[in-house]
């Protein structure tokens, strides 16, 4: 396979990865319901996201990069929404409102 066509499949991999992650995040940061983000989970996602972007860069692959710039973007957005809002005390169930 010619390195045109591999860089039109690592394009293509790259728009489908990070554009299916776009409304997930959008969901978070309108909602700011952080409640089904695993934290441990969510901060090994985001530290392998700006591991493959470094990875991306070195390789001088521009698809990886874009890619992996912009998912680590909105990953580390959702990790700081998570710290921020996941530690809000459960609510009282004898509380009216």
């Amino acid at each position: 396979m010619s390195p045109e066509h591999l860089e039109w499949i690592g394009t293509a991999a790259a728009c489908l990865t990070t554009g299916s992650f776009i409304p997930q995040a959008w969901l978070t940061f309108r909602t700011r319901d952080v409640s089904g983000i695993s934290l441990g989970m969510y901060s090994a996602f985001t530290f392998g996201v700006a591991l493959w972007l470094i990875y991306g860069m070195a390789l001088g692959s521009r698809p990886m990069t874009v890619a992996n710039a912009i998912t680590l973007t909105l990953a580390s957005g959702i990790l700081i929404m998570r710290l921020r809002f996941g530690r809000q005390p459960p609510s009282d169930p004898n509380q009216k409102g």
